[in-house]
């Protein structure tokens, strides 16, 4: 008897299934993970949705981040000449942030990224290489602080497909690199608080019109 109302039990539960199952199936997203579906062609940063994060270690005691948002930039690509793709990304100094006015303050004066003397910080690609079916290193230089020099990023395919919003075509990548912030005069409070600052990149392109 108790097997038999533990069976009517689970039967009743199982009547009500198939709705709750459709209602916490994912929905597919507008972006596809598939690199076969990226097309090629010159693209623009879709500045709303491009992010830049950067961290370092603080006293020992922990890691501290901030960001840098309102990238601009364009980047041409065709995935079956990868080798050939150029990117040209543009930084505003001025738009660091770490949810601490004061701390940002003194990130864009002088005594650090000097904002009013060096309002952008920039990456020209020089080559891209393939690593894997979606990821790939690139390489380029970085301006930072009117300092030049080679940084290397590791990238990952994210998705390609039209935007569901602007209807805009739009291909995104995730990255991340590291650099030693020193090489650039950019040496405060080193080594207390960490010369080399790790990168982490969210960057969304929109295809040109």
């Amino acid at each position: 008897m108790r097997l038999k109302l533990a069976l009517m039990i689970a039967a009743a539960m199982l009547a009500g299934a198939p709705a709750a199952i459709v209602a916490q199936t994912p929905r597919p997203t507008a972006g596809r993970p598939t690199a076969a579906m990226v097309e090629a062609g010159s693209y623009v940063v879709e500045s709303h949705h491009t992010l830049v994060e950067f961290s370092v270690d603080h006293f020992g005691f922990s890691t501290f981040f901030g960001v840098i948002p309102n990238a601009t930039g364009t980047m041409t690509l065709d995935p079956r000449a990868l080798g050939a793709t150029r990117l040209d990304i543009s930084l505003p100094v001025a738009g660091i942030s770490t949810t601490n006015a004061k701390l940002d303050g003194e990130l864009t004066s002088a005594d650090w990224f000097d904002a009013a003397k060096y309002p952008t910080i920039r990456f020209v690609s020089d080559k891209v290489i393939r690593t894997g079916p979606e990821t790939a290193q690139i390489h380029g230089q970085i301006t930072l602080h009117g300092v030049t020099k080679p940084l290397v990023l590791s990238a990952h395919f994210h998705g390609a497909g039209s935007n569901p919003m602007s209807k805009a075509y739009t291909v995104g990548f995730d990255a991340t690199g590291e650099l030693n912030r020193s090489d650039f005069g950019v040496s405060k409070y080193v080594p207390v608080v960490s010369d080399t600052v790790h990168l982490k990149i969210s960057a969304a392109f929109e295809k040109a019109k």
